[in-house]
């Protein structure tokens, strides 16, 4: 293990080069960490579903660790300047979090709407949601140990916490965002002196548009408050995994984007490759530092380096490179690790080529 790190890493981006490159949050777990087929054929998992680890409860936590140290190192040698642990501990970006809290019920689970329409699995908010005790303190002060580049932590935010809950407690949904919003407030205040970025992933703010109009930025601001280092909202459109087995495509583009201009995030990160996006949308965001997805997950082949570059060229029309961050579209973690590895490095010589 590294030492001395975390003093020597400060929260300036001023040692940061033009058009940095990060990761959305997830990477490919190592396939003696996890049953890949397992995961591949049930779907994002919105509760616990342990019997997605090759590994031994008695041996798991040592074996996330190793797999945290390999994200870092393929992160690292990809050239990307701020890096994640790969979310490599978690069954999905969703299900760590609920078996934590207290006034949800994951072992009996309710169920709700995925954003594709299939019905899933999701926690039972049954009481009083509240955050007894630190859920992410030491495993990312184990990510802080490993690397001397600016580290990011990911935490799915309360909008898509509350949309993926069976509310028999509140009778409310934006009362449930409320109280899920202290909770992970609880959590990044407690993390923010480790880390650099702290980033809310908010996928369903696009799925429910008019519902995120009425109170998303108040469950975002509430789950930021009293935060000073970067934060950052990540839109999607769901993983391309999950619209290649849903028979579904990524289309019509963001019906819930500009309002985030109005909230306490200093960055929104949105995926523009695999949709195609429109990127006049940007100009919706004129205070915010976009982390612009560039790198479709739904195409087999890993972009050349010339590709990224065209594609952060046509953003530069519309932000200034001050203002912009070079990123996949979403999490990698259901892409093979070689195509994850190549796509990264190619993103991080595209930004290259650009800000040259």
């Amino acid at each position: 293990m590294r030492s001395g790190r975390r003093e020597a890493v400060t929260s300036s981006s001023a040692d940061l080069p033009l058009l940095p490159t990060t990761v959305v949050g997830s990477f490919p777990q190592p396939e003696w960490l996890v049953d890949r087929a397992a995961l591949l054929a049930g779907g994002v998992p919105r509760v616990p579903r342990p019997t997605l680890w090759r590994v031994p409860e008695e041996l798991r936590e040592l074996a996330h660790d190793d797999a945290v140290r390999l994200v870092v190192r393929d992160m690292e040698r990809a050239g990307v300047e701020i890096v994640s642990d790969g979310e490599v501990r978690r069954e999905s970006y969703f299900s760590w979090l609920a078996p934590a809290l207290t006034g949800l019920d994951v072992t009996r689970p309710g169920t709700a709407m995925s954003r594709v329409g299939r019905p899933t699995p999701v926690p039972r908010a049954v009481g009083p949601i509240t955050r007894p005790k630190p859920v992410l303190a030491r495993h990312t002060a184990f990510l802080r140990a490993q690397t001397d580049r600016r580290i990011k932590i990911t935490v799915p935010g309360p909008f898509t916490l509350a949309c993926l809950a069976q509310d028999e407690h509140y009778k409310d949904p934006e009362r449930l965002a409320m109280a899920y919003a202290a909770a992970v407030n609880a959590e990044l205040r407690e993390l923010e002196p480790i880390v650099d970025w702290l980033q809310l992933d908010e996928p369903y703010l696009q799925a429910h548009p008019d519902r995120a109009r009425a109170y998303g930025v108040a469950v975002i601001d509430r789950a930021l408050a009293g935060l000073t280092k970067p934060t950052c909202v990540h839109l999607c459109f769901g993983y391309a995994y999950s619209h290649a087995l849903a028979g579904t495509t990524k289309s019509g583009g963001y019906h819930f984007l500009g309002e985030l201009d109005a909230s306490h995030a200093t960055q929104v990160s949105i995926e523009t490759a695999q949709p195609k996006l429109d990127l006049a949308v940007l100009r919706e965001l004129p205070r915010k530092t976009i982390v612009l997805g560039v790198l479709d997950l739904g195409d087999p082949k890993p972009e050349t380096a010339e590709t990224v570059a065209r594609r952060l060229d046509a953003a530069l029309a519309l932000v200034p490179a001050e203002r912009l961050v070079a990123a996949p579209d979403c999490g990698m973690k259901y892409l093979p690790r070689d195509l994850a590895r190549a796509k990264l490095i190619a993103l991080a010589a595209g930004a290259r080529l650009v800000a040259r």
